[in-house]
C-alpha cells in the first residue's frame, strides 16, 4: 500500500531549510508520481543519482522542455526527467551537481509536514 499511496519520510540535513528542517516529518504522496504529473514547485522524495541507497528530498525547478536555470550545460530538460534544487541553495548537492533527474527515481510529492507538530502545514507547488 505504501508503494502506491505514499507514506511518512523523515527528512535529514539542511539542503531543504528553511522550508524543511532536519528531522522534520513529512507525508508524501504517489498519485502524481505514478500520473507523471510532477510540477514545477513541487517538493519530492527520490533515490539520489549518484547513491541509489540514498534518497533525497529537493523541489522540482524545471521539468521537460524547461531552459535549466543554472549553469549546466544543457539547452533543455530532457523527456522523462526533472531539474531538482534545495531551498537552501548553499548547502545543497542538486541537479547543479548531478543534472537532471530520471522520473523513475522519484519516489514521492511532499504533501505536508507533519511534526514537529507546532510546524506542521501543507505544501503547495510554489517556484523557489
Amino acid at each position: 500500500v505504501v508503494e502506491f499511496c505514499g507514506g511518512l519520510v523523515i527528512c535529514s540535513g539542511s539542503s531543504m531549510e528553511p522550508t524543511i528542517q532536519n528531522n522534520d516529518i513529512i507525508l508524501t504522496e504517489q498519485v502524481s508520481v505514478h500520473l507523471h504529473n510532477i510540477r514545477r514547485g513541487d517538493i519530492i522524495v527520490a533515490k539520489c543519482p549518484t547513491n541509489p541507497r540514498q534518497y533525497i528530498c529537493k523541489r522540482v525547478v524545471a521539468v521537460y522542455g524547461d531552459d535549466p536555470v543554472s549553469i549546466f550545460s544543457m539547452r533543455k530538460i530532457p523527456r522523462g526527467h526533472v531539474w531538482l534544487e534545495g531551498d537552501n541553495k548553499g548547502n545543497s548537492t542538486d541537479s547543479r551537481v548531478y543534472g537532471p533527474v530520471p522520473l523513475g527515481l522519484v519516489r514521492g510529492r511532499a504533501v505536508c509536514r507533519v511534526w514537529p507538530y507546532h510546524r506542521a502545514t501543507f505544501f503547495g507547488a510554489e517556484t523557489s
